[in-house]
Formats: structure tokens, sequence, C-alpha cells
């Protein structure tokens, strides 16, 4: 098949979105007088009304070098590894192909703005659990902590980033020969995890 140069590019808005929300974890990285910091936070994107992600927040520990180096200056980068996986050619008919990864991942340059405000910091983690808790059988609430919740909160410091730019690539099998596309899915959906294939399917419409 003919693929274009930017056969890995998001289709829109909403694959970015979708990235954060279904993999929150994320790694925020900056650098600071001792060289590169990085420390793997889980996320809360938050969207424009034509569904772009124009900011991110989260939580560190006050403890953590990274809340003073982010006083200091402001500017991150976010970086996603979404799902992925191996691609083996033993699921394929024609075995001269080699091996590769599939994967959805997204860099986003940002400029945090630290929050001190107990009361903006409790609301930030009330969504974050909200989020992760939705949906699961006798879901867990924040405020079931008690007076626990206020000495947490004092323990960490919220953050808001703005995006400034951002650099997403979904490497799903847009290049693949149609013949190939079909093993590789059939590979995987043998597999365990679904989550790959579901991502495949959904950047290869009409095809497999």
């Amino acid at each position: 098949m003919t693929a274009s140069p930017n056969r890995f590019a998001p289709r829109g808005p909403q694959d970015l979105a979708d990235l954060a929300r279904r993999q929150p974890l994320a790694w925020v990285c900056s650098r600071g007088p001792a060289g590169l910091l990085a420390t793997p936070l889980p996320l809360v994107p938050k969207l424009a009304p034509d569904g772009r992600v124009v900011a991110v927040e989260g939580h560190f520990a006050r403890s953590n070098a990274h809340v003073d180096a982010l006083r200091a200056d402001g500017r991150a980068t976010v970086l996603w590894l979404g799902v992925q996986g191996y691609v083996s050619p033993s699921w394929m008919a024609d075995r001269t192909q080699a091996p590769t990864w599939n994967y959805a991942s997204a860099q986003l340059q940002v400029d945090v703005r630290l929050v001190e405000d107990p009361d903006a910091i409790i609301a930030h983690l009330r969504e974050l659990t909200g989020r992760q808790e939705a949906d699961r059988p006798r879901a867990w609430t924040i405020d079931e902590m008690g007076a626990r919740l206020a000495s947490l909160a004092r323990r960490v410091i919220a953050f808001r980033a703005e995006v400034v730019a951002s650099r997403e690539k979904y490497k799903l099998g847009q290049d693949e020969r149609d013949d190939v596309y079909a093993d590789i899915l059939a590979g995987l959906d043998a597999q365990p995890d679904a989550a790959l294939p579901a991502w495949m399917r959904r950047f290869n419409p009409g095809r497999g």
C-alpha cells in the first residue's frame, strides 16, 4: 500500500486525549542544578472545547527535588508511552519480514505552574482518584481517608502544566502491506492483551 509521509501522525485531537486518559502514568522531565530530573506521575489531561489537550495536571511529593527545580524553571517535557508491543515475523506467511515494534507515544513541551492552595490540591487528588476508581465495584473515594486526607495533602504539591508544543507518533501498522498487516493483527489477537490490536484497527479503518 502507498502511505503518506505523515502516516504515523495523529488523526485529530481525540487521539492524544484518549492516549492520556488510558495511560495516565507519564514521565515529567526537566533539568535542575544537578542535571536531568525525571519523575513518573499519573496525570489528568485538560481539554479545550475542541478536544485539544491544552494542559495536564498532577502532583509531586514536596520532598521531590523536581519541585525546587520547577520553581526556578517551569519548562518541562511530558513523555507518554501508550499501547505498545513486539511484532513477530513468526505470525506472518511472508517470513522474510523483519521484527518491529508497534506503539502510540506523545511528547509535550509544557510550562509548569505549581499550585500551593490546599483546597485546589485536594480537588486535584479527588479528580485524579475519581478517574481511576470510576466503574470499579465498591469504588473508593478520598473522603474515606477522613483526617488522613488533610495530612496527605500537606505532603504534596499540585501543578498545572500548560502545553506549549506537542509531538505524537502512532506507529500502528499503517506502513505494512495488507497481507502482512492482516497477519500481524491475527498474531496480536491471539495474545492476552487486546489493547494494541484495537488501536491498530482505530488507525487503519477498513483494513483487516
